[in-house]
């Protein structure tokens, strides 16, 4: 099981290729792993059927009983069926639907083929937490196939609303599943459904939370709005996830948890009440809509209506019934929607007021839709037949709320009728004034999968014997009634047979007065569920615009001022109600007087920032309150820490500077006199409130302290720098976590300079027209050697004839010049002796960055360039990609991130060790390398050549797409 559904994945990451390689029949390639899954069920159908369940377990999160389970059983085995089945024939009919040109093939194929394996993951899973993440990967799956047409903005809203809708229900479903495993005392949904944990207050609000998620997966009202909206996506989509696929989702759900839970009292009141009305309320909307496959759409609604209150009546029988109609369902609404994609492709549209004579010109389509549409409507002998006739008995045994709910599906399948003629009639019939539609030949590959589903509804129905092993097995995980139902075609006359022929004459009759129907339809209709949803995000976007305009005020001052007062209340309000300071012990002013001297200069730097107005001033004292910080760690003894303070403050304050290139010279905030005054009891307070935490928070320590177990650790393994073991070993998920914090960090700051575009070629110096930013002066400087009066000069730099004259230093060129290599070689060597003295990947990556930084500042944006022609993209990405593919491979031996070491001898070098820890270090000084590059590009060369474009001196065909910096 795991082996098929890891294919259908690693397939699909090879999609593209495949289709630059085969073009569309690539689909029938990706076809191969649902239809192995295909085959691999229908060989299990004995042994399922006759009770036996396949099962496959992996321990995910042992400490909190999370595993990976996959269990084939009944219900397993028929949605297997259809989900690999029904994929497998819809990848073959994309190799007929789509053109070799057709726009992002490739990525809707592996896309397609990814939602398969994800499907087969899901309805195979036998652990409610695993199952909820499969179940998320389908609603990511599904937004990405819904909104495969994103230059279209009905494509990219409908994709949007499904997320929204499937994700909200999701996340109440998650709860629910944490409920119901906490109570139960395990997540294993095998177990869960045979000893299901006891009712009460708890139990129904899980009930409801799992329902929330089932019932918007499955379109139930009211969030059904989300899946007509869908049908902008490609018919082949719609064949497959909107009629055998996601939308089965939820009622799989349902009818999972039915036998452990149908009985808490919530449960059969929502699903029988909205589950009803879903059916007629769709049925309704299809009888007056032209969209052919809007038609199907709304019929899919409504069906899906009548499954989720079978699957969750709660008995025996109407489970029967349930697992037969999903069986019906998927086979003739997945072949209805593939032979409306053939007539959309054929005929050039979809509407049935336009389609005239079809069935005349394409008789093999027509009759394929017939066979499905026969069965859709229960006309005996197909499959439809069999399971309306196994639902209805069910019903009309049933209990007094059943009998309602009988009414109530007898009604909705009055409309299924309805509004199934008026398909087949829109579609193919020949009507009065209206000439016959032109089309074009349809291959028989192209009509063949919706050709077999139709068949299948043929021979299933008389063949209903033959699925009654398999389907009673999940039936019969409910108590068994005195005389329990069999699927049978045929089972004689009686009330049942009576109620169907009341369905077809009443659907007739609706269809015959189809113009007054639609007419009283139309004119009585409510709002739209979708023009509902459209009102409420627009009325949320106002009150979060009002909010907004109410809270940023676009004063830095006031949101730093409000943050330090809600922190001084929350933490006032607990220091003083629990008066921890009571058993702490004093704290010491200082453990050295030199401590103190520090403390005292950081602090007068810190509040001399208060008085200042200028920008750089204010820069430079916050930068010296920084470099107190680093030197309390030296006098502290802690050389990691400050070599660390040290490089993260200069790399701030270069930044601060460049940045401060394109802001006023003075603070232009204008405040007042007490305004100013009333920010430094606020500022104080604040130091005072988070150093009493601080205080307390050390004092209230009742535990030996780790340090000395760290550091005998770290010595067992012959190391002795335990802060870089502890950030690249002990702790490295922290430090993953704080790696992609400052990757997505660094891309969105420079992504606010790189407006336009963020990959843009490097600009020639042959563009430019009077010179870089760093030769741009306003006069002409005297006293400078003119024509032949100059003298030939030594090139430091690279890019030294970029720079102007008066621009120019010496010593700095031949300082950076000379510094620039041993910086590197110094940034190494930090990276590689972090195992026993201070140093580690952090602050290589920011030595080495300083280093480039060091030739930007001495030859400007074209040095940058020279010294680092790489784009700092490769730089974050390989780092990224080097600490995570460490952290993976420990999975060889079960733990993320175990560490190895290997012990070599070189001749020249001796005696050698290397570990994964050093190649984890090595990702996260690529990754820190790449961040300071990619901001000295953004905030230094973007910024100079903003200034060139602004002083005219670059070429008017040096566009923002086209020049500055590479990156």
């Amino acid at each position: 099981m795991i082996a098929l559904i890891l294919c259908h994945f690693a397939l699909a990451a090879c999609a593209v290729p495949l289709v630059r390689l085969l073009g569309r029949r690539a689909f029938v390639v990706l076809a191969l792993p649902p239809a192995a899954a295909t085959v691999w069920a229908v060989t299990e159908w004995d042994g399922v059927a006759a009770g036996k369940a396949v099962t496959r377990t992996w321990d995910w999160i042992p400490a909190y009983d999370v595993s990976v389970g996959l269990r084939l059983d009944a219900l397993a085995e028929l949605m297997v069926l259809l989900a690999a089945g029904v994929g497998t024939l819809v990848l073959l009919y994309c190799a007929s639907y789509f053109t070799d040109g057709s726009p992002r093939q490739a990525s809707f194929a592996g896309n397609l083929l990814a939602f398969a394996g994800t499907m087969l993951a899901l309805v195979l899973a036998d652990d409610l937490i695993s199952l909820y993440v499969y179940w998320e990967l389908t609603t990511v799956f599904s937004y990405l196939l819904i909104g495969h047409g994103s230059e279209r903005k009905q494509n990219r809203r409908s994709a949007l609303q499904a997320l929204t809708v499937t994700t909200l229900g999701g996340l109440a479903m998650l709860v629910g599943f944490l409920i119901i495993g906490r109570a139960a005392g395990t997540y294993r949904i095998s177990g869960i459904v045979a000893d299901p944990p006891s009712g009460g207050l708890a139990m129904s609000v899980a009930v409801v939370l799992v329902l929330c998620g089932a019932l918007s997966k499955s379109a139930i009202w009211p969030f059904s709005l989300w899946l007509p909206n869908a049908m902008a996506a490609p018919t082949p989509v719609s064949a497959y996830l909107h009629a055998a696929a996601m939308v089965k989702a939820g009622v799989y759900l349902v009818a999972r948890l039915a036998p452990a839970f149908a009985d808490v009292p919530v449960w059969r009141p929502l699903v029988l009440v909205l589950g009803g009305a879903t059916m007629l309320l769709g049925g309704w909307r299809a009888l007056r809509l032209n969209d052919l496959k809007l038609v199907l759409a709304y019929g899919t609604v409504s069906q899906l209506g009548f499954l989720m209150v079978l699957a969750g009546a709660g008995n025996r029988d109407a489970a029967l019934a349930a697992v037969a109609m999903i069986l019906g369902h998927a086979l003739f609404k997945a072949a209805l929607f593939l032979v409306t994609g053939i007539v959309d492709h054929a005929a050039g549209t979809r509407d049935l007021r336009a389609l005239s004579g079809v069935g005349r010109s394409l008789p093999y389509v027509c009759a394929t839709a017939v066979l499905a549409a026969a069965s859709m409507a229960a006309l005996p002998p197909f499959l439809g037949f069999a399971a309306k006739e196994a639902a209805f008995h069910a019903l009309l045994h049933g209990d007094t709320a059943d009998r309602w709910v009988l009414a109530v599906t007898v009604a909705g399948s009055v409309l299924t009728v309805a509004y199934t003629l008026r398909f087949l009639w829109g579609a193919f019939a020949r009507k009065p004034g209206l000439p016959d539609t032109p089309v074009h030949r349809v291959g028989p590959a192209f009509l063949a999968p919706p050709a077999v589903l139709a068949l299948a509804c043929l021979v299933l129905g008389p063949g209903i014997g033959w699925t009654d092993g398999l389907l009673s097995a999940y039936a019969d995980t409910f108590p068994a009634p005195d005389h329990p139902f069999h699927l049978a075609l045929w089972h004689g006359f009686g009330l049942v047979l009576l109620l169907s022929a009341a369905t077809w004459a009443g659907g007739a009759l609706l269809f015959a007065g189809r113009t007054g129907v639609t007419r009283l339809s139309r004119r009585i209709a409510w709002p739209t569920a979708d023009s509902v949803f459209g009102h409420l995000l627009l009325g949320l976007e106002r009150l979060a615009l009002q909010v907004t305009g109410f809270v940023q005020r676009g004063s830095l001052s006031v949101y730093l001022a409000t943050t330090l007062l809600v922190m001084l209340a929350g933490q006032l309000a607990v220091l003083f109600t629990d008066r921890p300071w009571e058993q702490a012990a004093a704290p010491r002013l200082w453990d050295a007087p030199l401590q103190g001297a520090t403390a005292v200069l950081t602090c007068a730097a810190a509040l001399s920032c208060l008085a200042v107005r200028r920008r750089m001033k204010a820069v430079v004292l916050a930068g010296l309150t920084g470099y107190g910080t680093a030197l309390l760690f030296v006098v502290q003894g802690a050389p990691d820490l400050a070599l660390t303070q040290f490089c993260v403050e200069t790399v701030s304050m270069i930044v601060f500077v460049l940045v401060l290139r394109r802001m006023p010279v003075h603070f232009q905030e204008s405040v007042s006199a007490w305004r100013r005054l009333a920010r430094v009891p606020v500022a104080l307070g604040g130091a005072a409130v988070l150093g009493v935490a601080l205080w307390v928070t050390a004092a209230a320590r009742t535990a030996p302290s780790a340090g000395a177990a760290m550091v005998e650790e770290v010595a067992h393994h012959g190391l002795k720098d335990v802060v870089a073991t502890i950030l690249v070993d002990l702790r490295a998920w922290d430090t993953m976590g704080e790696s992609a914090v400052l990757a997505a960090a660094a891309i969105g700051v420079t992504s606010l300079i790189y407006l336009h575009r963020r990959s843009e070629a490097p600009l020639s110096r042959d563009e430019l027209l009077g010179g870089t930013a760093w030769t741009l002066h306003t006069a002409p400087m005297t006293g400078l050697p003119q024509g032949d009066d100059a003298a030939p000069e030594r090139t430091w730099l690279a890019a030294g004839s970029t720079l102007a004259p008066e621009h120019r230093s010496v010593v700095f060129e031949v300082v950076a010049r000379l510094i620039f290599h041993p910086i590197l070689v110094l940034s190494l060597y930090l990276l590689f002796c972090a195992e026993n003295m201070p140093g580690g990947g952090f602050v290589g990556g920011l030595v080495a960055g300083l280093g480039l930084i060091t030739r930007y500042l001495a030859g400007g944006r074209f040095e940058l360039a020279e010294a680092a022609p790489l784009q700092p993209g490769l730089f974050t990405g390989l780092g990224l990609f080097l600490s995570t593919g460490v952290a993976l491979a420990g999975l060889a031996d079960g733990t993320v991130l175990h560490a190895w070491t290997h012990h070599g001898h070189l001749p020249v070098l001796g005696d050698y060790h290397i570990g994964t820890p050093v190649l984890f270090d090595c990702g996260v000084y690529l990754l820190v390398l790449g961040v300071v590059l990619d901001i000295v590009r953004a905030l230094g060369a973007k910024v100079d050549r903003q200034i060139e474009r602004a002083a005219g001196a670059l070429a008017p065909a040096a566009g923002p797409g086209t020049g500055g910096a590479g990156r």
